[in-house]
This record gives structure tokens, C-alpha cells and sequence, in this order.
């Protein structure tokens, strides 16, 4: 089961409980995952995740069963209808997100048009 957060992204049920894992590992109860879109990789955007403390007034913010998803508001028209995942399989382990605006993707799933 997934939530969908107000601009459109949802968080699967494996991504929100290795996000809180994460959280714990760190000690730290002010953490939030922070997705957001870049410049750069080989097909013009990356994603960046990552952990962040910090809030700017434009953030969309919404939590998960306590996980705070945070995008910052040039990311949100980039992450409308994305899907995080996370995988943890003998192939891959990590995130993964299933963007339906991607035009197009580089071989390594990186970064997206």
C-alpha cells in the first residue's frame, strides 16, 4: 500500500520502513528525505535523496506513518506521479523511482529526460 503525497508522489511500504531504519541508525528524530531534481547525468536530470534537517518555506512536505518526504518546489512539476521504492534484492539494493514524466532514461537509471 502507498500514500500519495499532495504533489502527486507516493511512498511504497518498503521505502517508508528502510527510510525509518535509516532515521534510527542516525540517532536523530530531525531527519526528513529530502527528493529532489538536478541538473546533469548523461540524459539531462538527476535524482537526488538524501537526508535533511532543514525546511525552506516553499517545501512540500508530507509524512508517511512518521517518514517526512520533503520536495523542494522546482522538483514537485519533475516528481508529479513518481513512485520511491526501495529494493533490496541479490541484483540491486536501493532506491529506485518510477517517474512517469521521464521522456527517456540513460542505461544506468540514473538520470532522465
Amino acid at each position: 500500500m502507498t500514500q500519495t503525497l499532495e504533489n502527486g508522489i507516493t511512498l511504497t511500504d518498503q521505502a517508508k520502513m528502510k527510510v525509518k531504519t535509516l532515521i534510527e541508525a542516525e540517532g536523530r528524530d530531525d531527519l526528513r528525505l529530502r527528493v529532489s531534481v538536478q541538473p546533469g547525468g548523461c540524459s539531462g536530470l538527476i535524482y537526488q535523496l538524501y537526508f535533511d534537517e532543514q525546511l525552506a518555506d516553499d517545501d512540500v512536505v508530507k509524512s508517511f506513518d512518521g517518514v517526512e518526504v520533503v520536495v523542494d518546489k522546482m522538483s514537485v512539476p519533475y516528481l508529479d506521479g513518481s513512485s520511491i521504492d526501495f529494493e533490496d534484492t541479490i541484483q540491486k539494493q536501493g532506491f529506485t523511482i518510477d517517474n512517469p514524466n521521464a521522456a527517456g532514461s540513460c542505461a544506468c537509471g540514473d538520470s532522465f529526460s
